[in-house]
C-alpha cells in the first residue's frame, strides 16, 4: 500500500478549517507521558523528545531483525497534548499551573508487547529519564468541536472563545475544562504568527 500519510488520510482531524466544526473522534492508539509546570521549561522538552524517540522507533521497526506483523510504512503523526489545571481557582497566564498529557498517535500495527520492546530498546540508544513514564493505550474522544488556530499559543483564548459560541448557537455543550491541542509546526521552525495548531474538546447535545 502507499505510505499512510495523515495530511491526507485523516485529514478532516489533522486539517480542520480555521472555523469551529464538529466532528467524531475514533479510538485512536497513543505513546503517552503525563507531566505539569510550564511548558517552556526542561522537563516538558525531555518529555517530548522520550515521545518522538520512541515513535520513530516504532516507524523504522522495519529495518530490525522482526519486522512488526502487520507493518506500513507512514508519517508519523504530531505531537498532541491534552491540556488541564492543577488548581482550578488560579488564572490561565499562571503557566507552572498547567497540567497535561502529551501523547503521539501509533500506528495500528503497534500492540502493548511491542511497545515494551521498543521502550526497552530506545532506552538503551538513546537514555531519557522520561522513557520509564511512557504509557500505551487506545483514547476515545467522540463527539468534539475543533478548529485550526494560526498564530501565538498565548492568543488561544480567542480561538476558544469563537468554538464556544459556536457551540452554543449550534446546541453542543462543552464536556469538560480540559482541551486537546495538535501542533502541526515546528515552534523551533516557525515564525510565531505562523504557527498552526488544532484546537479540540469534547462536546454533547445540549
Amino acid at each position: 500500500m502507499d505510505k499512510l500519510d495523515y495530511k491526507k488520510d485523516f485529514k478532516e482531524l489533522y486539517l480542520p478549517p480555521k472555523k469551529p466544526v464538529i466532528v467524531a473522534v475514533p479510538p485512536i492508539k497513543f505513546i503517552m507521558v503525563a507531566g505539569s509546570g510550564d511548558p517552556n521549561g526542561e522537563e516538558f522538552a525531555l518529555r517530548t523528545a522520550a515521545l518522538y524517540s520512541l515513535s520513530y522507533a516504532v516507524k523504522m521497526s522495519y529495518k530490525g531483525s522482526h519486522v512488526p506483523v502487520g507493518y506500513y510504512d507512514y508519517t508519523v503523526f504530531p505531537l498532541e497534548g491534552v491540556w488541564d489545571l492543577v488548581d482550578k481557582t488560579l488564572p490561565l497566564t499562571d503557566k507552572s499551573n498547567f497540567s497535561y498529557n502529551l501523547m503521539i498517535r501509533q500506528p495500528e500495527f503497534l500492540t502493548a508487547e511491542l511497545f515494551a520492546q521498543f521502550r526497552e530498546e530506545t532506552a538503551k540508544k538513546k537514555p531519557n529519564p522520561y522513557l520509564d513514564s511512557m504509557e500505551f493505550g487506545t483514547i476515545t474522544e467522540g463527539l468534539c468541536c475543533q478548529m485550526l488556530h494560526i498564530g501565538s499559543y498565548d492568543c488561544e483564548p480567542e480561538s476558544f472563545t469563537v468554538m464556544n459560541q459556536y457551540c452554543r448557537e449550534h446546541n453542543y455543550r462543552r464536556c469538560s475544562l480540559q482541551h486537546r491541542e495538535l501542533y502541526l509546526s515546528d515552534p523551533r521552525k516557525t515564525e510565531t504568527h505562523k504557527l498552526k495548531t488544532v484546537l479540540r474538546y469534547q462536546v454533547e447535545n445540549a
